[in-house]
């Protein structure tokens, strides 16, 4: 059965849409399978968006959430599906309800009126069309936030640009540099390179990092972070030392030890575990030693359900 879309006012946004909804290629996996007629691909989500929470969210970097929180609007769906995934039930597309982007674009305001910092579109790959559609009517109806794209970095340089002057601030993973890391553990054995290339786009169209003197909130800019996996110090260490090199100070690092096993990978000796304080303190002085300053460490024991919020529909 045919998927009912919104026929938008601007002609050209709603050919743009049909086009990529009708053969979608958004991602590197370039499924090319028809989201309209209510097919799907990898990331298993048709031409309606989905989303599953969109609220206030504190347990970002500092210039991010800072003491009001940052808007943050979750996904249904994904396009790499880690296996270790905190948000497992929302990757799969398990939780969420179906939203028009008119009604996203009336969230984002709402958010804005809760006093968010910022807005944080959380796995938004698979929806970018839809997306692009939702900002664009809510910054000609007031919305004035940073916008914030936070991502797997799973993405094609050609969509990333649809958000050129749409989104002020990056926050791209850099998850694995072993390309046999990235087969077993997101079914994406070109990865890095992949992820290189599209966070190359993000800092083309941000920049250097901008930061509110008397806030202390990110306006503008990049912040690339890296979670650390269990056993995993080496290869923490070779994507540390890309970054530095190809970014020196003009972007922020941010090294994560918030690792946690859930019962999805219960089974896979690996990564049943938390990362131990001395790999973290391991990778922090790696981190220094090349001379990396801009950057965030977690502190103390991060690795807690407390960081996977209820996907319970909130706010939606």
């Amino acid at each position: 059965m045919a998927v009912e879309t919104t026929i938008f006012s601007n002609n050209s946004v709603d050919t743009w849409f049909r086009d990529i909804m009708s053969d979608c290629v958004l991602c590197p996996r370039a499924c090319h399978v028809n989201r309209l007629a209510g097919q799907t691909g990898y990331c298993g989500q048709t031409a309606e968006l989905m989303a599953a929470r969109a609220s206030l969210h504190y347990w970002e970097e500092p210039c991010i959430s800072g003491t009001s929180g940052s808007g943050t609007v979750f996904f249904s769906g994904c396009n790499l599906r880690c296996v270790f995934c905190q948000n497992h039930n929302i990757a799969l597309g398990k939780a969420g309800r179906v939203i028009a982007p008119e009604h996203l674009a009336e969230i984002f305001l709402q958010l804005q009126e809760q006093g968010a910092n910022n807005i944080n579109l959380v796995t938004p790959t698979h929806f970018l069309p839809q997306i692009v559609i939702a900002l664009e009517q809510a910054k000609q109806q007031g919305l004035h936030l940073p916008i914030v794209y936070n991502t797997g970095s799973y993405e094609s340089p050609e969509a990333l640009r649809h958000l050129e002057g749409l989104v002020d601030i990056y926050l791209p993973d850099l998850k694995y540099f072993s390309p046999e890391l990235s087969t077993a553990y997101s079914h994406a054995p070109n990865y890095f390179e992949t992820a290189c290339a599209a966070i190359s786009e993000m800092y083309r169209q941000v920049g250097d990092p901008v930061i509110d003197e008397d806030t202390g909130l990110m306006q503008h800019g990049m912040i690339v972070r890296h979670l650390l996996l269990p056993g995993q110090t080496k290869d923490s260490k070779k994507i540390l030392r890309y970054l530095h090199e190809t970014y020196g100070d003009h972007i922020y690092i941010s090294i994560m030890n918030q690792y946690t096993p859930l019962p999805q990978v219960a089974d896979i000796e690996a990564l049943n575990r938390t990362v131990t304080p001395e790999e973290y303190d391991r990778v922090l002085r790696f981190a220094e030693r090349i001379g990396i300053e801009r950057g965030f460490r977690q502190e103390g024991t991060a690795a807690s359900e407390s960081f996977i919020p209820e996907f319970d529909e909130r706010g939606l």
